[in-house]
C-alpha cells in the first residue's frame, strides 16, 4: 500500500518545557553547549575569519589596513528521525501513555546519536550514516583552508591508561592557542573518563576531578583542575557510523564552544498517522514519526583538542 501523506497530521514541535526536550537537553552535550544557528532553509553559511593582528598607532598617524582572509562554513541540515508503529490495543491502555514513552525513548536515542555524529564518527560525511564531519574527524584530518595539520591537536593515551600528563598536555593545546577563552572552554568526555580521572592527583595530592552536584538543574558542575566545567556524553566515542551505542575508543575534548556550530532547522517534533487511515489501517496500528533537523561543524580545528583513550 502506498503511504498517503494526507493521512499524517502536521508536524508538532515539542514544547519548551516538555519531557522530550528535557531528556534531549540532559543527554546531549551538543544540544546543551554548542553555539546555535537558526536555519530558515536547509543550508546556511556562517563566516569564518583567520583573525586580525593589532598594531600601535602614533598620534595623528594613519591607521594601517589589514587584509583578512575570511571564508565561510556551510551548515547543511540533515534529518535524524524514526518511524514507530504502535498497536491500537496499546493506545487504548489507560494505564500507560505509549506515545509519550515512545517519544522519550526516541529522545534519548536521538541525543546520543547526535553527539556521536558531532563528536566521534571517524569517516567523511555522507547522506545518512555520517551526517556531519565530526570533531574527531576534523582533528584527525588536514584542512588547507584553516592551515590545520592532521592530528596536531590529538593525544593518544598509552595502553596503561590516562595519566596526569595526558590531561595536562591536552589542556596545553588550547592554552597555547589564540582560541583560549576560559569562560567559553568546556571539557566533553565519555563517562568512562570518570574512573580514570578519579584516581589522578596533582603534585600536591589534590584530585584534578571534582564531581558535580545536579549541574543540569542549576547546581555545581563537575570540574577539571577546579577551573573547567566537565560535561559527559555517551556519544563521545569513536564509531564508523552514527549510532546510539558507539563501542570504539573513548574521547575527551577540550573545546571553545563558540566554534561548535549547531544549525537548528526544526524539531524535535513528531507526527502521527492514525490507525484507521494510511498504511496502519491493515494492521490496527498508528504510525508515529519523530525527527529533528540539525547541522553541525567544528568551524576552527585549532579551537579544540582531543584525548583518545
Amino acid at each position: 500500500m502506498v503511504f498517503n501523506p494526507s493521512n499524517v497530521e502536521a508536524w508538532i514541535a515539542e514544547e519548551h518545557d516538555s519531557d522530550v526536550l528535557r531528556a534531549v537537553d540532559q543527554t546531549s552535550v551538543i544540544e546543551r553547549v554548542a553555539r546555535r544557528y537558526p536555519m530558515a532553509t536547509d543550508t546556511r553559511q556562517i563566516p569564518r575569519s583567520a583573525g586580525l593582528s593589532v598594531s600601535a598607532v602614533d598620534k595623528g598617524a594613519r591607521y594601517g589596513q589589514q587584509q583578512i582572509e575570511a571564508d565561510a562554513v556551510t551548515l547543511v541540515a540533515k534529518k535524524l528521525g524514526a518511524i514507530v508503529p504502535i498497536n491500537h490495543e496499546d493506545l487504548q491502555d489507560p494505564h500507560v501513555n505509549v506515545l509519550d514513552q515512545v517519544r522519550l525513548n526516541w529522545a534519548r536515542s536521538y541525543a546520543i546519536s547526535l553527539d556521536n555524529a558531532c563528536l566521534g564518527v571517524s569517516g567523511d560525511a555522507d547522506s545518512s550514516t555520517r551526517p556531519f564531519i565530526s570533531a574527531y574527524r576534523a582533528l584527525t584530518s588536514s584542512n588547507s583552508r584553516t592551515g590545520y595539520v592532521a592530528n596536531s591537536n590529538v593525544i593518544v593515551a598509552a595502553s596503561g591508561g590516562v595519566t596526569y600528563d595526558d590531561i595536562s598536555d591536552l589542556m596545553a593545546l588550547l592554552e597555547g592557542s589564540n582560541y583560549y577563552e576560559p569562560g567559553k572552554l568546556r571539557v566533553i568526555a565519555h563517562p568512562g573518563a570518570r574512573q580514570a580521572l578519579r584516581g589522578i592527583k596533582d603534585d600536591n595530592g589534590t584530585p584534578i576531578f571534582v564531581q558535580g552536584q545536579g549541574s543540569q538543574d542549576g547546581g555545581t558542575p563537575a570540574m577539571l583542575f577546579n577551573e573547567l566545567p566537565l560535561e559527559f556524553s555517551l556519544g563521545a566515542r569513536v564509531s564508523d557510523e552514527m549510532t546510539d551505542n558507539p563501542l570504539g575508543a573513548r574521547l575527551m575534548f577540550i573545546v571553545n564552544t563558540d566554534f561548535l556550530a549547531l544549525g537548528v532547522r526544526s524539531g524535535p517534533e513528531s507526527a502521527i498517522a492514525s490507525e484507521d487511515s494510511g498504511v496502519g489501517f491493515e494492521y490496527d496500528q498508528a504510525l508515529v514519526k519523530m525527527r529533528s533537523r540539525r547541522a553541525f561543524s567544528l568551524t576552527q580545528e585549532q579551537a579544540a583538542a582531543v584525548l583518545v583513550f
